[in-house]
């Protein structure tokens, strides 16, 4: 009896999903190459580009996009292509970070609901709700406000803003978890506590998020793009793709291009990003459409 139900526990155990099935999915090859062109140009934008994100040149002037300039230039005569390529780091950080941020916030007060009592749980929910109340850019741009601006300013508002979403996930993955059979046969076989945590309910718990995370990267990038969009980012004259269009909306009628190159910059990063999270959530969850 006791080996059918290790088992069934190191069955249960293991990550479910699509096993083999390796369908070729365009949408997904087209995001993972774009993807790892966006991690060249955070790593190495001299790879991609020989021109400075920095560089005036007023006779350059907002020329439209052609062989030189293959995405125009500003008003100050800078390569906006350029811009783009050095912004990556910047966007990328900034959605990496403030991920990371509200992952780690969520986890902590996921697992403190999910495993204390009922007393703790009621906390916990009390206070998720308060931080519901307000929207998360709200709380975002509520932050900024308090501490000023700055990169890191922004990252730690974009990932305190998206937090909330992500605890109430982490504490409803804890308490499906507790109640599944293979945890309450680890618990019939006398394993202790932190072990059950340890091996079964914290693995099992945190799998999907790994897709949330991965969709959660694009969200951060948005958020972080329409506060600087608001003057509340990265402040000018670095090369961050929603300080750029900031900048470069007080000239939409006569330079189209700067609005359109970095808002797809910022578009297609999510999109890309949102595209594979789908794709591991499905893997993670077995779907196969």
């Amino acid at each position: 009896m006791t080996t059918i139900i290790n088992q069934a526990l190191d069955q249960a155990s293991r990550p479910t999903g699509d096993g083999g099935r390796r369908g070729f999915r365009p949408g997904v090859t087209l995001s993972v190459l774009l993807i790892a062109f966006l991690v060249v140009a955070a790593i190495d934008p001299r790879l991609l580009t020989s021109q400075s994100p920095y560089a005036v040149n007023l006779a350059e002037s907002f020329k439209s996009p052609a062989l030189g300039h293959i995405f125009g230039t500003d008003q100050s005569g800078r390569d906006v292509y350029t811009r783009i390529i050095y912004g990556t780091r910047q966007s990328l950080l900034i959605g990496i970070g403030a991920t990371a941020i509200a992952m780690g916030l969520a986890i902590f007060l996921g697992l403190l609901a999910g495993l204390s009592g009922r007393f703790v749980d009621g906390l916990v929910n009390r206070f998720l709700e308060v931080l519901f109340a307000f929207p998360g850019l709200l709380l975002a741009l509520l932050f900024v406000a308090a501490f000023g601006l700055g990169a890191s300013t922004e990252i730690i508002a974009v990932g305190i803003g998206s937090a909330p979403g992500y605890a109430r996930m982490v504490r409803g993955q804890i308490l499906a978890v507790k109640g599944s059979p293979y945890v309450e046969a680890a618990r019939a076989l006398g394993h202790p506590p932190n072990r059950i945590v340890r091996q079964h309910i914290f693995p099992n718990a945190m799998r999907p998020l790994v897709a949330m995370a991965a969709m959660g990267i694009g969200q951060s990038i948005v958020w972080a793009s329409a506060l600087s969009f608001l003057g509340l980012g990265v402040p000018p004259p670095a090369p961050e793709w929603g300080a750029m269009l900031d900048a470069g909306r007080n000239f939409v009628t006569q330079a189209w291009w700067l609005e359109v190159f970095p808002g797809l910059a910022i578009v297609t990063c999510a999109l890309s990003v949102t595209t594979i999270g789908r794709y591991l959530r499905r893997r993670f969850e077995g779907e196969t459409g």
